[in-house]
């Protein structure tokens, strides 16, 4: 990402081909971002960019948009068991309707949506500051604020071979104990949290043993690590769980559907999201290790500071 740029207020006039005064008048009423340091106001150019895109009414069309709902839900992105379960529990609760995923991982299914290929992208794309997912990301893509609804928060780390026979405890023993890795493709959220993982301890990619080695889902790479074609691999608990294998966690992460404002009220999108809050939901859920639903159904939004 970007450094983020702070502006003043004549620059900020500047950006906005507009008096001075009005800068002020904007911060009072129509809620400019602003702080104020030393008794002089300055602005974020990022959130200033926001403002005016969350503030414009006309959006371009997309050049090829997707036609009014007509009984096919489309979901393109990332990977997910649970999310899964729930495909197929909406294609069981609605005679009539279908629900299809594209698995193609989380900035592929942005870009899907951006270019009008689907209802609803799922991802789970870390940003810089390891705090917030996919805001950046998606502003990136679409050139515009989203509708954000998170879907689950999951339990994403390393699997290994059951009793962890070569005693991996992090990311450092890749390296040290000259493992043999399966990965997830490029694009998907999973690969960007590893090499960020990797980065951290100074580990050079092109010094792990199978880091080019790709399989398309979850899933995939426990059946690598049980077939013994791999010693260790990226995936979430879930799948470390079902195959009777080992997990040493990385980290907690929020697990969202984005979708364009003027589709959110789309049949199809809410009748997806009503699931959400439905008891089979639920009970797949707990089902399945390492899924918290703390903030599932819930519109998110980028935290303030």
């Amino acid at each position: 990402m970007e450094n983020k740029i702070m502006l003043n207020t004549r620059q900020v006039a500047e950006f906005l081909d507009i008096n001075e005064k009005m800068v002020y008048s904007l911060i009072t009423e129509k809620g400019l971002p602003a702080t104020k340091v030393t008794g002089k106001w300055l602005f974020p150019k990022h959130l200033v960019e926001q403002w005016l895109e969350v503030s414009t009414i006309n959006y371009p069309k997309a050049i090829n948009p997707l036609p009014p709902y007509d009984g096919i839900l489309i979901i393109c992105g990332s990977n997910d068991l649970l999310l899964e379960k729930t495909l197929s529990l909406y294609n069981r609760q609605f005679p009539g309707h279908a629900a299809v995923f594209g698995n193609m991982g989380s900035l592929g299914g942005l870009r899907a949506l951006k270019g009008s290929l689907c209802h609803i992208a799922s991802s789970h794309l870390l940003e810089e500051n390891e705090k917030e997912y996919n805001f950046d990301f998606a502003h990136e893509e679409l050139g515009q604020v989203p509708a954000i609804v998170n879907f689950c928060r999951r339990e994403q780390g390393i699997i290994v071979k059951k009793g962890n026979p070569k005693g991996v405890t992090g990311v450092m023993d890749i390296k040290e104990k000259g493992l043999r890795i399966v990965n997830r493709p490029k694009g998907t959220g999973t690969r960007l949290l590893l090499d960020g993982e990797l980065k951290k301890v100074g580990i050079d990619i092109n010094d792990i043993p199978g880091y080019d080695m790709e399989v398309e889902r979850h899933i995939d790479v426990g059946i690598e690590i049980l077939s013994g074609r791999a010693d260790a691999g990226p995936a979430i608990k879930a799948v470390a769980s079902l195959l009777d294998l080992d997990f040493i966690p990385l980290r907690m992460e929020r697990f969202d559907l984005i979708m364009h404002k003027e589709r959110f009220f789309d049949q199809g999108i809410q009748m997806f999201l009503g699931l959400l809050r439905g008891e089979a939901f639920k009970r797949y859920a707990c089902e399945l290790d390492g899924y918290d639903l703390t903030i599932t159904g819930e519109m998110v939004y980028p935290q303030q500071g």
